[in-house]
């Protein structure tokens, strides 16, 4: 048997990572400004995240959720306090296509509609709903395209005004639009669409699977805009690699026994990787460096280049100037710095949030080396 060849691969195999360096099997070393989809939180192999799953796992790995977790409850009240929502519920799942399809599930229970509006660009993971609110038809199987999604430009106050009838369930929108390429919607924007959703009885989702969990200097991107939504995604960073995503639900939402469900969602190593998480980002203050190396790389890419530096925080996006072509590979093969990428020429920086100041400064040494 051979695997099923849907990945475009890196010619670069990791074996070991510490912190933000990750090395290969032949013995290099890079630095990762990538961090696997925005999922390297608090940095590789961090001792205290180790210890926390070793620990776990000698007592006990996995149960279903038959049984009563108090680790889940830890995780619910730690998140509620660190992120601000101490009044909300958590449903725990395995990753943010989970959590979006939950989300989305339980917007169409309470409101009794299908219909959903979601944004131009947009990516919300690969299960049914999700992929069907994610604006790429190439992912979208027959299969999938049967749900009620209508796409609205983002920050096209009359657009969606336009879009926004009765029948909508739901509106889903990314406090900071990841795959597209880095795109921030418009405090006003948010403003807005929390205001007429809730005059018109529809559910708003804020979709902070690659945002959220203070990547951008708050814990949620959504919340520089002031707004509370009733229903947040959550998974990439949650765990720093292990798998494991949620909904956090707000209070005047309430549940029935059997509304949703998962096997493996909130099982005690997931728990006790993202209990460590937490805890991590709290005691090193890792929300706030992400803050202050993502303002100074802004700063100095802006320096850079004439094309405008979006984003937040360690969540940065730009243009590859047209000149430099194969600069995201260049970074890779000359310098051994791992970027991301969005189509059809951005550069994503999605970094742990303990990035250090000096991986950041030499970054951007090695960044005008290659624009030069």
């Amino acid at each position: 048997m051979k695997l099923f060849d849907v990945y475009s691969l890196l010619p670069v195999e990791p074996v070991s990572a510490s912190g933000s360096r990750i090395t290969d099997a032949e013995g290099n070393e890079y630095l990762d400004l990538y961090g696997g989809h925005a999922v390297i939180s608090v940095g590789h192999s961090h001792p205290r995240y180790k210890e926390a799953i070793r620990e776990q796992l000698d007592r006990i790995g996995f149960y279903s959720n038959s049984v009563q977790n108090k680790l889940q409850e830890e995780l619910a009240s730690k998140l509620g306090d660190y992120s601000g929502y101490p009044d909300y519920s958590l449903f725990l799942c395995n990753s943010g296509a989970e959590a979006n399809e939950n989300a989305l599930k339980l917007a169409s229970f309470v409101t009794g509609k299908k219909k959903v509006i979601a944004m131009k660009k947009a990516f919300h993971g690969r299960t049914s709903g999700a992929v069907a609110a994610t604006d790429n038809p190439k992912i979208v199987a027959p299969f999938n395209a049967g749900h009620d999604i209508t796409f609205v430009p983002m920050n096209d106050i009359a657009a969606f005004d336009q879009a926004l009838t009765p029948e909508i369930a739901a509106v889903i929108i990314e406090g900071i639009q990841g795959v597209a390429g880095i795109f921030e919607p418009d405090t006003a924007y948010l403003q807005h669409l929390d205001k007429r959703c809730r005059e018109n009885g529809t559910l708003l989702i804020l979709d902070e699977v690659q945002s959220g969990y203070g990547r951008t200097g708050k814990f949620f991107a959504h919340q520089y805009s002031g707004i509370r939504p009733q229903l947040i995604t959550v998974a990439k960073g949650m765990g720093n690699g292990f798998p494991i995503g949620g909904v956090l639900i707000a209070p005047e939402l309430k549940p029935w026994s059997g509304m949703l469900g998962t096997t493996f969602g909130g099982n005690h190593l997931a728990c006790a990787a993202g209990i460590a998480v937490l805890d991590i980002i709290k005691d090193e203050h890792l929300q706030e460096n992400a803050l202050q190396v993502g303002t100074v790389l802004i700063k100095e890419l802006s320096n850079c280049l004439s094309a405008p530096i979006r984003g937040k925080g360690l969540m940065i996006g730009f243009d590859t100037p047209e000149k430099f072509p194969d600069l995201r590979k260049n970074m890779i093969s000359r310098h051994r710095i791992f970027t991301g990428e969005a189509k059809p020429n951005v550069i994503r920086l999605l970094p742990s949030l303990a990035l250090s100041m000096t991986d950041a400064e030499y970054f951007i040494e090695v960044f005008k080396t290659e624009i030069r």
